[in-house]
């Protein structure tokens, strides 16, 4: 299977959550491609966040805007199974979450699927890929950590390279229409290096947000250019 077109994935994480919705637009305006929605409950990670409220205002903002990216909502919460319809209701396209926190891998997976959302499975640093042996039916996207979850702004570990090689690998043979993303520490520094090892969505939160100038209304074009420079040299 062909690889797929690389997507940025500006996480909202570290947005003003002020003016989100004009982040949003913004970000999506200098040529992002998803929205990445991370969802922490205190209980699973050490850290709250957002919840589906905010999902549907930022898709009724998107629709008004006439906005037409994937709501990509990353669940760092457990149990998880409880707050999945809570976030398709909301507008998420993709639903993803870890397998730690749910007692039924499956049956979660199939719950997003059945309400006609795409599905995926988060892995963290140490959290083995043996978890898709038996679902990748299922699965349209594979997130790869390459941060421990809970809080932005953490620098990139190196291993993750290694297991998005071996998640590709997988991918590659099972012949499905799957995304490999990535999270955490993903700037233009080292995304070409991600690119190379598999991966095609790509998330980044301080990485973009963070290195904004404020009150400029082109912050984010230099910034997502540059990614896709670097991209473009990727093997």
């Amino acid at each position: 299977m062909a690889k797929k077109e690389n997507w940025i994935a500006p996480s909202i994480l570290s947005a003003d959550f002020a003016q989100l919705g004009t982040d949003v637009k913004d970000v999506l305006n200098a040529g992002a491609d998803v929205v990445h929605f991370d969802v922490m409950d205190n209980h699973y990670v050490p850290n709250l966040t957002i919840g589906p409220l905010v999902c549907e205002s930022l898709k009724n903002y998107m629709s008004r805007e006439n906005l037409t990216a994937p709501i990509d909502v990353h669940l760092m919460v457990k149990p998880v199974d409880r707050v999945i319809p809570d976030f398709i209701n909301a507008g998420a396209d993709y639903v993803t979450f870890h397998p730690e926190a749910s007692e039924h891998i499956d049956r979660s997976l199939g719950m997003i699927k059945d309400m006609g959302c795409k599905a995926g499975l988060v892995f963290n640093p140490a959290t083995s890929l043996s978890y898709l042996d038996h679902v990748m039916d299922k699965i349209d996207m594979i997130l790869i950590m390459s941060v421990n979850p809970g809080f932005g702004g953490q620098s990139f570990i190196p291993q993750a390279l290694e297991k998005l090689k071996a998640a590709r690998q997988l991918i590659d043979a099972s012949g499905r229409d799957i995304r490999l993303e990535i999270d955490g520490g993903v700037k233009a520094e080292n995304i070409r290096e991600v690119a190379e090892a598999g991966c095609d969505t790509f998330v980044s939160g301080s990485g973009i947000f963070g290195n904004a100038k404020d009150g400029d209304a082109n912050r984010y074009d230099t910034i997502i250019a540059q990614m896709r420079e670097e991209l473009a040299k990727a093997n």
